[in-house]
């Protein structure tokens, strides 16, 4: 993706975001859902079941800014939840809320790997924590399962590889060389995270804003091919599934189909 190359400067430098910024506060927000679709359906990742999660997030960021402001003072800051060229994982790490994967997510021992990560940049001194170490050890899992081989290494993955990408950022029409890896899935990918030993520790989110439609649950591989834009604007009202728009999750389906 080559907007991912953008102001990489930014990335580095948080101050180039947030004027005089001293402190990263990065957090997590957990989306493992308590119920799944229809297994004879077509899939789409978990954390889109419910609303798009940018609106959600940034608002319980704001929240937070403005507690700070009312018991400490006067503190600048900016939110950001995968909104800006801010390098989520690498800061989650450092400050020890996880580790690196080797499918290049950041897992925790805790609740395993889904969960959103946010931040709060302020220039606020504040007393820092300490990485984690890394506890993939010698597993392979995520890497033998990905039906595309977008992890071409331990820590490395190819992004032009993978279901996430095809189903949810090209535009253009899928590649045919990829006919028959996608694995039922219409938009996004889990595999990576299904198979990692550590979501065993996965629990229930307690955010109702999360929750999907009981009728996605339901949707079987004929409902989806059946979708009208009618029911696409009221399943996915506020979902992060309206970035593909109707047009791009059916191209996803008929990839699938054919």
């Amino acid at each position: 993706m080559a907007y991912m190359e953008n102001h990489f400067d930014k990335r580095l430098n948080p101050t180039l975001l947030v004027e005089d910024a001293k402190s990263v506060v990065s957090l997590l927000l957990n989306y493992y859902p308590s119920a799944s679709q229809n297994k004879d359906s077509y899939q789409i990742s978990k954390y889109a079941y419910g609303q798009d999660y940018h609106f959600v997030i940034k608002e319980k960021l704001k929240e937070l800014l403005d507690s700070i402001q009312e018991n400490i003072g006067a503190v600048s800051g900016r939110a950001f939840v995968d909104s800006a060229p801010v390098l989520d994982k690498a800061w989650a790490a450092k400050s020890g809320l996880g580790w690196i994967g080797k499918n290049s997510n950041l897992i925790t021992k805790q609740t395993g790997s889904f969960y959103f990560i946010a931040e709060l940049i302020i220039d606020l001194e504040l007393e820092y924590d300490n990485a984690t170490t890394d506890h993939c050890g010698s597993c392979t899992a995520c890497i033998d399962a990905c039906p595309t081989q977008a992890i071409v290494s331990p820590y490395v993955v190819d992004g032009s590889k993978c279901i996430s990408y095809f189903t949810i950022e090209l535009k253009e029409n899928l590649p045919i060389e990829m006919k028959g890896k996608f694995d039922d899935w219409a938009f996004g990918c889990d595999v990576c995270q299904d198979v990692c030993p550590w979501n065993r520790f996965s629990k229930p989110h307690n955010e109702p804003l999360f929750d999907p439609n009981p009728e996605l649950l339901a949707m079987n591989k004929n409902d989806w091919e059946e979708i009208t834009e009618e029911v696409f604007k009221t399943l996915f009202k506020n979902s992060a599934i309206k970035r593909t728009k109707l047009e791009g999750l059916k191209r996803n389906i008929s990839f699938l189909k054919d």
